[in-house]
Order: structure tokens, then sequence, then C-alpha cells
């Protein structure tokens, strides 16, 4: 007898492999900020952990109701056909090829999907666009989150979400260059930075610059994933 689906859908995040102390341990694991579970918990869903190890396809990951693709290191260049600029970071094509997989198999199973900060960029490059691979003024300081108010493009799913304008928590040196075939830009800073996409003709691909998990008060971008989730659910 096959087990009953969990009545709340099921939000895979994908996840980075460091190294890290716990307990008694000073090992590689898999690891991944706790906000963002608990943003999904609180937001009415159960979070699954996904690694950058083993095989990530429609297939595989058909057990799902959404997917987040994570904040993290800087994606390698060489993924858009650029060389490296001296302060990007190395790449982790673990990551990246893991995170590339994800979303092309989220997209073939039309899962709602949310990226955030690298996540959206992620997206866009997977998608066939590039980065700006240094900017300045979105990255305070290691650890530290700049405040930035964007203004949000009208007729759009983030529109239906966050409104006209809204605060968000920013800690980046990349942003999003050339945008793929397909992603509009639904907002922007000050500057001109672009703070979110979403994929048109998707029931919901958004990508946001900014890190939403930092903020368990402010669920609305994963109320609206988890919603749309629990409706394939």
């Amino acid at each position: 007898m096959s087990a009953s689906k969990p009545s709340k859908p099921l939000i895979g995040i994908s996840t980075y492999l460091e190294r890290t102390r716990f307990g008694h341990w000073d090992v590689e694991a898999a690891v991944l900020y706790r906000g963002y579970l608990d943003c999904v918990v609180e937001a009415g869903g159960n979070p699954v952990m996904l690694p950058p190890v083993g095989t990530w396809t429609a297939e595989t990951i058909a057990f799902l109701d959404g997917l987040v693709i994570a904040g993290g290191a800087d994606v390698d260049p060489a993924a858009y056909g650029a060389d490296p600029h001296p302060m990007t970071g190395e790449p982790r094509r673990d990551r990246d090829d893991a995170e590339f997989a994800l979303v092309e198999a989220a997209l073939k199973l039309d899962l709602p999907v949310l990226g955030v900060c690298r996540g959206m960029q992620v997206l866009n490059v997977a998608l066939g666009g590039t980065l700006h691979q240094h900017v300045e003024g979105h990255n305070p300081a290691p650890a530290v989150f700049e405040h930035t108010e964007i203004e949000v493009s009208k007729d759009t799913a983030l529109h239906g979400i966050l409104g006209d304008r809204t605060t968000v928590q920013c800690h980046h040196h990349q942003s999003l260059d050339r945008i793929a075939d397909g992603l509009r830009v639904t907002a922007r800073a000050p500057d001109g930075t672009v703070e979110a996409v979403e994929l048109e003709g998707a029931r919901f691909v958004l990508g946001v610059q900014s890190h939403p998990e930092q903020d368990v008060e402010d669920l609305r971008l994963f109320e609206a994933l988890v919603g749309v989730a629990r409706r394939k659910a």
C-alpha cells in the first residue's frame, strides 16, 4: 500500500557543500541558512533540502510541488561564455551543475520556482542570459544586508504580491546583465539594478535579487510560492 501524499506542499530548496563544525565534528556537509526552512514552514509548506550531489532530472524531482534556488556563491562565468572578473569568486561547479539541472527539470514539470539572489542569476544564466560580475553598493560588508527600496512593474505577478514598492534586503556584488529570452524584468533598484524577473507564460517562475528568507515576518513571496504549489499538491 503506497503512502499518502503529505497535505502540505513539498518545497525543494537547493543547498551547498561547505566545511562545517557541529558537535564534535569538523567535516564537509550539505548546509543551508535556516531562514529558508522557517519561511517555507511558516508559509504552509514542508521543506526538502536538495544537495548538489546525485542526479537531478524531471523524474527525480517529480515528487516536489515547488522549488527554491537559494542564494550563495558566484555563478561560474564560463557558464555564460565570459572570462572571470578579478572580483569574481572561485567557481562552485558542483552547485552550478546541480542548480542548472534543477531549473531545467522544474521548468519541464511546470513547478513553481523562486530564485533567491544567486538563484535569480542561475535562472537567467540557465535560460541563456549573462551577468555583471561586479557591481558596487549592494554588499556593504560580510553578513551585512543593504536595505533597498525597489519599484515593481505593474501587471506582473510580483506586483500582485508586493505592490508598487517595497523595501528588501540585499547582499550581492553581481547582477543580471543581458536578460534571457522569456524573462521579464519586474523590479529595479534606484540605481537601475535588476531586482526581480519572472518567466512569461509559466505558472510561477520568479527570481528576486534580494533575500526574503532574512525576514520571517514578511512571508509574501514564500506564501505566493506555496500557494501555487498547493494547487499542484
